[in-house]
């Protein structure tokens, strides 16, 4: 959150007035303090906000044990906050890092507040593998009452936490056990030597990885893990992943448990050939691959993490000529894709936090939100469209995966134009595929020269059109300035008199943008033919329903069009002077 600095000023009074207990700690470092401690404190400070129910925990830095404000030099520059933030989040066993490092100087003393976000309920955070916790104001290891109070915060309405009893270890898939001890040596191997985690049996394994509870086999466990005989032990629900081919061709195929494994088996069913793009002033193609392997196991990982089970719903993923449509139960659930897509947003809460959890210990997800970012990185550095999700269906996420270029001008421009900011790639993936972006967004990229034409009918500037061999596409696609039909329309009515609507159609049909369809063409023509008319320029001598146009005037060709051009010109300035897009 963003404070002022009365509201700062204000808010470390009263954590001084308080004083240190389980969610506050002062350091005096009056230059700098460790940033490993610092990384045992975010852990304590989280679990205790957590347990409390408040939304974060506060270190403060520059006040001594006393209770006095004696300053500090510690993190005075930006480069050094986000070493620290970075240093945390990669030694936070789950990916949670400081949401704000704050700064208010009293007395011309500087102090920095550091906020810590409060656990995700049922995910206890750990450092380093240890979890941390206050007594009062000594740091100190998580009690296992403390931790199970914790993941007990959501087990009644999480279902992928919920104990199957009549499974065993031997309704567990060995081959997905043994990918699982992989995947969780991988994420720990700074940690924990490969040799130590292949000597644990499948029990203490299970356990570690927190797929088990107290020993007994979960569904979480069951999902990720389970032999395909052992479906009916998560009846009613289907444990099914579907892939269906539509087109020219159509084939299916039905994924069933283990998900750690199958996930995989079902990507690779999806035809990934290789797409080849002409750069600008270039002749040599550049070849990439119509999806991104990463990304389509991102989203897949995702649908199995975030899905609303209770729902009993399968997985569906459908493969078009063009594109990857990924659909799973449950609405979005903590904020939105654009959120994420920015790198903006942490998730506060999951779905389901047990399942989440077992996964990013396996090293399949992450919990902090980054994976939509991967993927609309990974579209952007193949210069394809960006992934789309639609929320418009109730209790349903639909995610859809662009596999082929839809405006050259877009691609073509991220060959040329690697320097863009994420936020202008967002707005111009939006141009191209024809919706709406904010006015601040309009009124940028027309400045810096990105996008051209008006609302509805923006389109991204081809400025690598004339070295492609484009530049005759693109004329005939651009909208011409409204004097430009009018005087078309003038010197039709000077040779021949007069002329009714199917002559203006006839005559403006064929050199209006070809971006326009046949509806919005005619408007066209109408709202032109209403504009002349108003300005006195032509008159309708015929009937509304059979008008029959001629000249109302007299007079050169300049005079003819300079109502229209002048008026043209005025809006321009005005939409100059104004700021709109």
């Amino acid at each position: 959150m963003t404070m002022t600095m009365d509201e700062l000023t204000e808010l470390l009074h009263r954590l001084l007035a308080g004083w240190e207990n389980e969610v506050v700690e002062f350091k005096e470092a009056t230059r700098q303090f460790s940033a490993d401690k610092t990384g045992e404190y975010v852990s304590a400070l989280s679990n205790e906000a957590n347990l409390r129910e408040l939304a974060s925990g506060w270190l403060v830095f520059g006040v001594s044990n006393s209770r006095q404000i004696v300053g500090t030099t510690h993190l005075v520059d930006g480069q050094q906050r986000q070493s620290l933030k970075h240093h945390i989040h990669q030694s936070i066993d789950q990916g949670l890092t400081i949401r704000e490092v704050y700064e208010v100087t009293i007395d011309g003393k500087r102090v920095v507040l550091l906020e810590v976000p409060a656990a995700p309920r049922g995910i206890p955070i750990s450092w380093k593998g240890d979890y941390r916790a206050r007594a009062g104001e000594s740091l100190v290891p998580l009690s296992l009452d403390k931790l199970d109070e914790v993941r007990r915060q959501t087990i009644g309405a999480d279902w992928s936490a919920v104990v199957v009893p009549e499974a065993t270890l031997g309704h567990l898939d060995p081959a997905a056990i043994a990918r699982a001890r992989q995947g969780f040596a991988e994420r720990y191997s700074p940690r924990i030597p490969a040799s130590d985690i292949a000597a644990w049996d499948d029990e203490t394994f299970l356990s570690k990885a927190r797929l088990t509870r107290d020993g007994a086999i979960t569904r979480a466990a069951l999902l990720l893990l389970g032999a395909d005989t052992s479906t009916h032990l998560l009846t009613p629900h289907p444990a099914q992943m579907t892939w269906k081919l539509v087109g020219e061709q159509r084939a299916n195929e039905h994924f069933r448990l283990p998900f750690l494994l199958n996930t995989t088996a079902l990507a690779k069913r999806i035809r990934n050939v290789q797409l080849r793009l002409l750069p600008p002033d270039e002749l040599i193609y550049r070849e990439i691959s119509k999806y991104d392997e990463r990304s389509l196991l991102e989203a897949l990982y995702n649908c199995i993490a975030h899905q609303d089970y209770t729902r009993n719903s399968r997985i569906i993923v459908t493969e078009h000529a063009d594109r990857i449509v990924f659909e799973s139960a449950g609405e979005f659930y903590d904020g939105t894709p654009d959120d994420y897509a920015l790198d903006e947003r942490t998730p506060w809460r999951y779905r389901n936090p047990f399942l989440v959890e077992a996964m990013t210990e396996l090293n399949l997800i992450d919990q902090m939100g980054y994976g939509i970012h991967r993927m609309v990185q990974d579209q952007v550095r193949r210069f394809l469209p960006l992934p789309d999700y639609d929320l418009s269906t109730l209790g349903e996420v639909k995610l859809t995966i662009p596999g082929a270029v839809i405006d050259e001008s877009y691609s073509q421009l991220l060959m040329v134009r690697t320097d863009l900011p994420l936020e202008d790639v967002l707005a111009l993936d939006r141009v191209q595929k024809g919706l709406d972006i904010s006015e601040a967004s309009a009124r940028h990229l027309r400045r810096v020269g990105l996008i051209e034409g008006r609302k509805p009918h923006r389109r991204i500037t081809p400025r690598v059109a004339a070295a492609t061999g484009e530049m005759a596409d693109y004329i005939r696609t651009r909208p011409q300035a409204d004097a430009h039909y009018a005087a078309l329309l003038t010197d039709l009515l000077r040779e021949q008199g007069h002329a009714d609507r199917s002559d203006m159609d006839a005559l403006l049909g064929p050199v209006l943008s070809e971006a326009l369809s046949a509806e919005q063409k005619a408007t066209k023509i109408t709202n032109l033919l209403t504009k002349l008319r108003r300005r006195g320029v032509i008159v309708n001598r015929g009937t509304r329903t059979k008008p029959r146009w001629e000249l109302s005037y007299a007079g050169d060709e300049d005079a003819r069009v300079e109502p229209v051009r002048k008026k043209e010109a005025d809006d321009e300035a005005g939409t100059r002077g104004s700021g709109s897009a």
